[in-house]
C-alpha cells in the first residue's frame, strides 16, 4: 500500500496470487505488462474523476482493473459518473490501437503487439459487464438511477450483479468439463458473487450515506431553479418509505392527502430527511412531521 498524489494505492489479494502464480509459471513479462495496463486503466478513473473535480480516497488494484473509492460516492451526477467509469475501458482502447498501429508499422513485433491488443481487449471489455464493481456495473447503475428510485437502484444493481457473477461461476465449471474447470473465470466469477453479496447486505448503509450527501446536492438544484418532482402520499406513510421512493437526479417536494383527496402538507425533501437522520423517525407516519 503507498500513497501518490493523495490517493492510497493497494494490490487485492487476488492479484498478488495472480502475481505469484505468474512468476512461478515463468509467465513475469506478461504479468509486468497486465499491471502496467491495470495502472493505466485506473488513472483512466483517476482523471477523469479529479478532472470533475471529485476526491479519489484509494484506488484497489485487481487483475480485471481495479475500484477506485470516490469520496463523494452516492452524491456525483450520474451523468459524471458515466464519464467516470466509461474512462478505463477508453484507456484499454487506445492502448490496444497504438499496438496495432505499431505493430503495423514495425514499432513492435507482430507477436507483441497482438498480445498487447489481446490483452487491453480483454481487460476493457470484461470491465464493460454489468457487474459491480466493474465499469459496466457502473454505468448500467447510473442509468437505472435517471428511472427509478435510488433505493431500488442499489438494490437492483446487487443482484443483477449476482445474476452475472453467478453465471461466470456456472460458465467455468460447466464449460471445462469434463477436461477441466477454468479455473481463471471461476476465481474471478466467486469473488464478484462474495463482493456483489456483501454490497447488497450492505445497502442500507449505502443508502444512509446517499441521504446524508442528499441536503447539498438538493441546496443545488434549488439554487439552479430545478424543477420538482412531487411524491404523493398519505399521512400514514412512514418517513422511511418515503424516502425510498427518492430519485437521485430529482429534488421532490412530498403531498401528503388527506381524506377525499384533500392536500394536508406540502414538505420539502430535507423535511423528510431530517425526520429520519436527525430526529430519528424512520419508522413514524410523515404527519407526525408537520404536527
Amino acid at each position: 500500500m503507498i500513497r501518490w498524489k493523495g490517493i492510497i494505492w493497494s494490490i487485492h489479494p487476488l492479484f498478488v496470487l495472480v502475481m505469484l502464480a505468474s512468476v512461478v509459471t515463468g509467465y513475469f513479462i506478461e504479468l509486468i505488462t497486465l499491471f502496467a495496463i491495470v495502472i493505466v486503466h485506473e488513472l483512466g478513473h483517476v482523471l477523469a474523476a479529479r478532472g470533475l473535480g471529485w476526491t479519489v480516497r484509494e484506488v484497489k488494484l485487481l487483475p480485471f482493473g481495479g475500484v477506485a473509492e470516490i469520496e463523494e460516492a452516492g452524491y456525483i451526477p450520474a451523468k459524471e459518473e458515466m464519464f467516470i467509469a466509461a474512462a478505463g475501458p477508453l484507456q484499454n482502447g487506445w492502448m490496444a490501437a497504438a499496438a496495432f498501429a505499431l505493430g503495423q508499422w514495425g514499432g513492435l513485433s507482430s507477436e507483441w503487439s497482438e498480445h498487447f491488443v489481446q490483452a487491453n481487449m480483454m481487460i476493457g471489455l470484461f470491465n464493460l459487464l454489468p457487474v459491480l464493481p466493474l465499469d459496466g456495473g457502473k454505468l448500467l447503475q447510473a442509468l437505472l438511477s435517471y428511472r427509478i428510485p435510488f433505493h431500488i437502484t442499489l438494490v437492483w444493481g446487487a443482484r443483477i450483479s449476482l445474476l452475472f457473477s453467478a453465471s461466470m461461476v456456472i460458465y467455468a465449471l460447466v464449460i471445462g468439463w469434463p477436461t477441466g474447470i477454468q479455473m481463471n473465470v471461476l476465481t474471478i466469477g466467486i469473488f464478484l458473487f462474495v463482493s456483489n453479496w456483501t454490497y447488497l447486505r450492505n445497502v442500507p448503509y449505502i443508502f444512509v450515506r446517499f441521504l446524508m450527501r442528499r441536503e447539498q446536492a438538493a441546496a443545488n438544484r434549488v439554487w439552479q431553479g430545478a424543477l420538482a418532482q412531487p411524491i404523493v402520499v398519505t399521512g400514514h406513510n412512514t418517513v422511511h418509505a418515503i424516502l425510498r421512493l427518492f430519485m437521485k437526479e430529482r429534488y421532490h417536494l412530498i403531498y401528503v392527502m388527506g381524506e377525499r383527496g384533500a392536500i394536508v402538507a406540502v414538505l420539502p425533501e430535507e423535511r423528510v430527511v431530517d425526520g429520519f437522520l436527525i430526529h430519528g423517525k424512520a419508522g413514524s407516519a410523515v404527519h407526525e412531521l408537520f404536527r
